[in-house]
């Protein structure tokens, strides 16, 4: 009897060992935490970071936590000034653009994420940053405002000054710095000229897409700069075609947007985990309906009917990194001399 109650005993001991240690397990996995900057529009409740979050946290026994800044250009300005005591592990939000950039601030580790069947325009790849959407960026405009929209960069620069449009800093935003790189394109050197006719339609000039959005659809202009997909939100969330995007016959400068990890990441099997859940369909099916942008991967859900029914540029413009990393300064000089003209 002695011996069938301590073997009985043991056996509890054995379980209640066997409970605790599953609890300490449990207690450290949910001790992991992922911290990943991007921009605002991303984390907002409309945004793809609260479905991503909880599709991730089911995955991989930590929490997430999203870190936001008002746009793209200033999470690289804020990795700058942090330098290699960021906090961040993983960076969301950049564009290829930037990359150049990025990399030069050595901060960045080689990603080892197998982008080859992703489907980008230009066939981009990197071995440091991983493109998880694209969009091409385009005036959007409300139809009960303007019944003759622009029909290219030039009717923009020298249309009716009464017809106001909002547009984002190319300092702190990475559609702010795509419509710069949009206008260079055209204009070439001439680009100093044409910001200065067109700062006579500008409304006011925002840190981030999301203020600059939100402006637009209060009726404070009839014009914003967005992207092709915009007018998509409205279909499918508003059930309206009220507003939309100004088809350019000279083309439409491309945005690819990248995430890239840190080298200073505190678990980078972690951080690279996320970076591969980012091209499966629980990451790239929130990209067409949540942050309004084209995806790079296959996803499990088609493109809804309004996605057919967008501006398809007939010509797509997109610089070299290297080239923007060398002229951004002296181009986004050129833009605030031609701004602060009387």
């Amino acid at each position: 009897m002695f011996n069938l109650i301590s073997k009985r005993h043991s056996g509890v001991a054995s379980a209640l060992a066997l409970l605790a240690g599953l609890a300490a397990t449990s207690a450290r996995a949910a001790d992991k935490t992922l911290t990943v900057y991007t921009y605002e529009s991303f984390t907002s409740e409309w945004g793809p970071g609260p479905k991503v979050k909880e599709a991730f946290e089911k995955t991989c026994g930590c929490r997430v936590n999203f870190v936001s800044v008002a746009d793209g250009v200033a999470l690289l300005s804020r990795l700058k000034l942090e330098g290699a005591g960021t906090k961040a592990d993983v960076v969301l939000g950049l564009d290829t653009n930037l990359i150049t950039e990025a990399k030069a601030t050595g901060l960045f580790d080689q990603s080892g994420i197998d982008v080859s069947a992703l489907k980008v325009p230009g066939d981009y790849s990197d071995d440091v940053f991983v493109p998880y959407d694209y969009g091409h960026f385009a005036v959007v405009y409300d139809t009960q405002a303007i019944k003759s929209p622009p029909q290219s960069m030039k009717d923009l620069v020298e249309g009716d000054p009464s017809q106001k449009i909002v547009i984002e800093d190319p300092r702190t935003s990475t559609p702010g710095l795509g419509l710069l790189l949009w206008v260079r394109s055209v204009y070439g050197d001439k680009a100093p000229e044409a910001w200065a006719k067109l700062k006579n339609r500008i409304l006011t000039v925002t840190p981030g897409w999301s203020e600059a959005y939100g402006l637009f659809t209060k009726g404070e202009a009839p014009m914003v700069l967005s992207y092709t997909t915009s007018p998509a939100y409205h279909m499918v969330a508003e059930n309206t075609e009220r507003y939309q995007a100004a088809s350019f016959s000279e083309g439409h400068y491309i945005q690819i947007e990248v995430a890239g990890l840190l080298k200073n990441a505190p678990d980078k099997d972690l951080a690279r985990d996320f970076l591969k859940f980012m091209v499966t369909p629980g990451f790239q099916d929130t990209i067409p309906t949540n942050n309004w942008m084209m995806p790079v991967s296959a996803t499990s859900q088609p493109l809804p009917d309004a996605f057919a029914k967008l501006v398809n540029p007939s010509k797509t413009f997109l610089m070299r990194s290297d080239e923007v990393a060398r002229n951004r300064k002296a181009w986004i000089d050129e833009w605030l001399a031609a701004m602060s003209m009387n």
